[in-house]
C-alpha cells in the first residue's frame, strides 16, 4: 500500500508539473503573439532560438562556487563541449561563480538556475583590448564579460544573477553622491581629477579621462599606449555584435561597467522579463543600447539604472554613416522604469537612421525625463515612424517629452556648473548636408503624466525642424506646459495641460502648429506665440473663453500667423 500511494503521489506532482510548464509555455506563446498586435507598420516575426536537449553543467568541468575561485577556463570549457554535440544548455547552478570574460558561440543557452551568481573578475588582466564600436564610434575598449560575434542561435536564460563588477572600473563624479557617500569612496583608495570632483579607481583611469577629447575616446594618445589607459576602458557588460537569433530571457543584468546590455548589428533579438540595474550614480550606465538591429522585440522588462533605459541608436556621426544600417522593426512594450535619465530614448547617436518603432503599455516612475529624443548637428540620419502610446509617468523631474537636437552629452538633471540646454534662443541658419539629423513622423497618444516639472519640450532645428508629430487624448499635470521651438507640423488633440506655473503652450519660430480639444486651467493666459519666422498656427476657437486674454502674441508675429477655426 505504501509503495502505490508513494506511486500515486509521484505521479500527481509530476502531473502538477507538467501543468505548470504546459501553462508556462502556453502563458508564454500568448505573450510572444501579442507583441505583434496594435503594431502601425508590417514587420515579419522576429525568429525564436531553438536549442538541442544536451546539457552540460559547468561544475563538471570543474567550476567552483564560492565566490573566490576564477572559473573562466570551466565556462569555455562547458561551452566548447556543448557546440562539439551541436549546441544546446550550459548550465550555472546554484552558487557564486566567480570569472573572467565568457565568449557564447552559436547555438548555445547560457542558463543561470534559480540562485545562481556570476561574478566578473575585477582583474583587468583578464580584459584583452579588442577593436569595438562604443557610443557609436569605432574604437578599442576592453572585452567585455559577455561577448558574442557572428553568432547564431544563441540565448542567456535562468533566474540568476550576473554582476558586471562595475564599480572597479567606474569613475564617479562628487555631485553624484552625498558627503558622507563622496568621503567613503575617497577614503576607499583610487585617485582625484584636478579639480577633484572626479573619482577614478586608479590612476591609468585618471590618464585615459585626460587622453580624451570626445567622450570616452582616448584620442590624444598613440596606439602604444592604449595599454597604459586600460582601465579606463571600460566594456559594456553584455556585448552582441553582428548574431542572428538572440534571447535574453529572466535574469537580472546588474553593476555594469559602462552600458548593461549592447546589441550591435544583430537580427532578431527577444528581451524579455529581464530586471536590469546599475547604481544611479555609475556613469554611462545604460539599461539597453540597441544599436543598429533589426526586428526586435522588448517586453516584460523593469530597468533601474544610472543613465538612459531602454535607449535606441544607430552609430554616430561619420562612422554611424558610413555603417549606415538603421535600427528598425522594434516592439517595446509592458516595461517598467525607475530611475534613469530617460525611459525610452532615440539618439543621441542616430546616425544610421531609425524607423518602425512601437513602444506602448510603458510606466516611467521618477525617471529624470520619460520620452527623450536627442541629437546635434553632425550627426545625420533620420528617425522616423515612431509610434508611442498608453504610457504613464510620475515624479518626472524635468520633461515628461523632450526634443533636443541641440543635445551636448549633459544630464537632464542639471549637475554642478551645467546650464541647461533649452533655453529659447534664436540659432544661426546653416546649410542642410549629410551631417543634419531629421527627426519626423512621430505619433503619440494616451500618455498620462502626473507631477512633473514640464509637459513637452520641442527643440529642432531651424535649418531642419521636427516635422509631423503629434500627441493625442492625454493629460499633463506638470508644473510648465508645452513648448515648440523651430518645428513644423506639431498637432495636439484632445490634451489637457494642467500648469499652474507657465503658459499652457508656448510657440517659437514653428509652423503648421494645429491643437484641437486643448484644454488647460490656466485661463488668463494659456497660449503665447513669437518669433518672426512663426507662421500658420490654427486653435479652436471653442477652446477659448477670450482669445484676446488667453492668447499673447508677440509684436514680431504677423497679423494673419493665427487662425481660429470654428467647431465643425
Amino acid at each position: 500500500m505504501k509503495i502505490l500511494k508513494t506511486i500515486l503521489c509521484t505521479a500527481l506532482v509530476l502531473g502538477v508539473g507538467f501543468v505548470q510548464t504546459n501553462n508556462a509555455q502556453s502563458k508564454q506563446e500568448q505573450d510572444l503573439n501579442a507583441m505583434y498586435q496594435n503594431i502601425e507598420f508590417k514587420m515579419d516575426s522576429v525568429k525564436q532560438v531553438k536549442f538541442n536537449s544536451y546539457k552540460a553543467n559547468i561544475k563538471d568541468f570543474g567550476a567552483v562556487g564560492d565566490g573566490i575561485f576564477k572559473n573562466t577556463e570551466a565556462f569555455k570549457q562547458s561551452i566548447e563541449a556543448v557546440v562539439k554535440k551541436g549546441g544546446g544548455t550550459v548550465v550555472v547552478p546554484s552558487g557564486m561563480w566567480y570569472t573572467g570574460p565568457i565568449t557564447l558561440k552559436s547555438n548555445i543557452n547560457l542558463h543561470l538556475e534559480d540562485g545562481a551568481l556570476i561574478i566578473f573578475s575585477d582583474d583587468f588582466d583578464d580584459y584583452p583590448i579588442v577593436k569595438t564600436s562604443f557610443e557609436g564610434l569605432n574604437t578599442v575598449r576592453c572585452v567585455s564579460p559577455i561577448n558574442a560575434n557572428n553568432a547564431e542561435n544563441i540565448a542567456i536564460t535562468g533566474s540568476g544573477i550576473i554582476d558586471g563588477n562595475g564599480d572597479a572600473w567606474r569613475p564617479v563624479k562628487k555631485s553624484k553622491m552625498t558627503d558622507q557617500q563622496w568621503k567613503s569612496l575617497v577614503n576607499s583608495g583610487g585617485v582625484l581629477s584636478k579639480d577633484k570632483k572626479i573619482w577614478f579607481p586608479s590612476e591609468g583611469s585618471k590618464k585615459g579621462f585626460e587622453s580624451s577629447t570626445n567622450f570616452n575616446v582616448p584620442d590624444l594618445i598613440g596606439d602604444e599606449e592604449l595599454a597604459t589607459v586600460k582601465d579606463f576602458l571600460r566594456p559594456v557588460m553584455v556585448s552582441i555584435i553582428n548574431c542572428k537569433t538572440v534571447l535574453l530571457d529572466g535574469l537580472t543584468f546588474q553593476n555594469s561597467p559602462a552600458w548593461n546590455l549592447h546589441p550591435l548589428m544583430c537580427e532578431d533579438i527577444t528581451i524579455r522579463n529581464l530586471s536590469i540595474r546599475n547604481p544611479w550614480y555609475s556613469q554611462n550606465g545604460d539599461g539597453l543600447d540597441l544599436e543598429s538591429c533589426n526586428r526586435v522585440l522588448i517586453y516584460n522588462n523593469t530597468f533601474d539604472v544610472g543613465d538612459d533605459a531602454i535607449c535606441i541608436k544607430s552609430g554616430k556621426d561619420k562612422d554611424g554613416r558610413d555603417r549606415n544600417i538603421p535600427t528598425q522593426n522594434v516592439i517595446v512594450k509592458n516595461n517598467i522604469v525607475y530611475h534613469a535619465h530617460g525611459g525610452f530614448v532615440v539618439g543621441s547617436e542616430m546616425s544610421g537612421g531609425v524607423k518602425n518603432v512601437h513602444v506602448s503599455n510603458c510606466t516611467f516612475i521618477g525617471t529624470d525625463v520619460g520620452l527623450r529624443f536627442k541629437s546635434t548637428r553632425g550627426r545625420g540620419g533620420v528617425v522616423e515612424n515612431i509610434y508611442i502610446s498608453n504610457i504613464d509617468m510620475v515624479h518626472i523631474p524635468t520633461e515628461a517629452i523632450r526634443f533636443n537636437l541641440y543635445y551636448s552629452g549633459k544630464s537632464p538633471v542639471l549637475e554642478e556648473g551645467q546650464e541647461t540646454d533649452t533655453k529659447i534662443q534664436d540659432q544661426e541658419l546653416v546649410a542642410v548636408t549629410d551631417e543634419t539629423p531629421s527627426f519626423r513622423n512621430i505619433f503619440m497618444k494616451n500618455i498620462h503624466v502626473a507631477d512633473s516639472e514640464t509637459a513637452v519640450f520641442f527643440m529642432g532645428l531651424p535649418e531642419m525642424n521636427l516635422k509631423n508629430i503629434s500627441i493625442e487624448n492625454s493629460m499633463f499635470d506638470t508644473k510648465k506646459g508645452i513648448t515648440a521651438i523651430d518645428s513644423d507640423g506639431i498637432t495636439l488633440k484632445n490634451v489637457t495641460i494642467k500648469a499652474l506655473d507657465d503658459f499652457a503652450l508656448t510657440v517659437y519660430n514653428s509652423k503648421n502648429i494645429t491643437t484641437s480639444g486643448f484644454n488647460f486651467t490656466n485661463s488668463k493666459s494659456a497660449i503665447k506665440v513669437l518669433g518672426s519666422k512663426t507662421s500658420n498656427i490654427q486653435f479652436d476657437k471653442a477652446d477659448f473663453s477670450d482669445v484676446n486674454q488667453q492668447v499673447f502674441k508677440g509684436e514680431e508675429v504677423g497679423e494673419k500667423v493665427i487662425k481660429y477655426n470654428k467647431a465643425k
